[in-house]
């Protein structure tokens, strides 16, 4: 069984898609894959609630517990090890994670960016769209690399910026399309796996 582990800080919505998806679509009996774990970096995420709903284990490891980046990287990456993860997926992890971290999971760690990089890669994409004049945004599936925002592209969603358009009323266009790209991006990755 091909082991997924997610890693959420807040609602895991993405994660929810693809935990949906997976039971949809019969990933167990079709990929020979499910979701094994979610981990957050905070107790009071609410996709740990969803999570646990859904049968699936949960954890908590706390960023603020530990000296350093590295060392907190260190325990996570221990954690989900004791879930033999064929892939780890990163929805709303809100972590710059440390090179020896993306190295340990190297080809085998996913994330979601919301803006279609290569274009706006860090935080504050909506605004920075809106404000560069953009006509479309989206949302970007990639691979992690050590370098923030810039590893192979899997899948991308379009969305029109509107020319009324809000930071909080684009992120909201663009997350619809992040729950339909995630989890396909997901399946096909397990497919070649």
């Amino acid at each position: 069984m091909k082991n997924i582990v997610i890693l959420i800080s807040g609602g895991g919505s993405n994660m929810a898609a693809i935990v949906r998806a997976a039971q949809q679509q019969e990933w167990a009996r079709r990929l020979d894959a499910r979701v094994a774990a979610v981990i957050s970096n905070k107790a009071d995420a609410q996709g740990l609630v969803f999570a646990r709903e859904h049968g699936i284990a949960t954890a908590v490891l706390n960023h603020k517990d530990f000296d350093s980046r590295e060392a907190f990287d260190a325990a996570l990456a221990q954690q989900i090890d004791s879930h033999e993860p064929a892939l780890v997926v990163l929805a709303g992890f809100m972590r710059i994670l440390t090179p020896g971290f993306v190295n340990h999971f190297a080809g085998r760690l996913l994330n979601i960016h919301p803006s279609l990089l290569p274009a706006f890669p860090g935080l504050h994409t909506h605004q920075r769209a809106i404000e560069a004049g953009c006509k479309f945004a989206g949302a970007t599936v990639h691979q992690v690399t050590a370098e923030l925002d810039v590893g192979p592209i899997l899948d991308q969603a379009v969305v029109p910026v509107l020319p009324e358009d809000t930071p909080q009323t684009l992120a909201a266009r663009v997350l619809t399309q992040e729950h339909i790209i995630y989890p396909r991006a997901v399946a096909h990755f397990l497919r070649h796996l």
